[in-house]
């Protein structure tokens, strides 16, 4: 077998992953390159496995395994993730989501002294 092919494949598919992640608004359709690049990852591994000679027997195919575990709790994560977010600003464009909180807006204060409610206009207690 020659390995050319599914590398190439596996390049294209990565490729197109990346081009996905870094354009896609959407983040159903960024999770979705994600899947295509951990493919690309399977693919690679899988064809690995069976041109080179290792000294432990299927190891690519068993990470292909791990990965294909790793997807499907990156892809339970991720899509509870969107939901949540689609339910608290109705849009799962993602460059719409602050990554940043916004800072607490503090009550503009007095002279330095803090009156109490029941207190006069002119009586600072301590």
């Amino acid at each position: 077998m020659r390995p050319v092919i599914p590398y190439v494949t596996a390049a294209l598919l990565f490729g197109l992953g990346v081009y996905g992640v870094l354009r896609r608004r959407n983040a159903v359709l960024v999770l979705m390159a994600v899947e295509l690049m951990l493919n690309a990852v399977n693919l690679v591994l899988v064809t690995a496995d069976t041109t080179v000679r290792a000294q432990l027997p299927h190891a690519g195919q068993v990470f292909a395994l791990f990965v294909i575990v790793l997807a499907a709790a990156e892809i339970g994560v991720g899509l509870a993730i969107v939901l949540q977010l689609y339910r608290m600003r109705a849009s799962v464009a993602v460059d719409e989501v602050p990554l940043a909180e916004p800072p607490p807006t503090v009550p503009p204060s007095g002279a330095g002294a803090a009156a109490t409610p029941g207190a006069s206009a002119g009586e600072v207690t301590r």
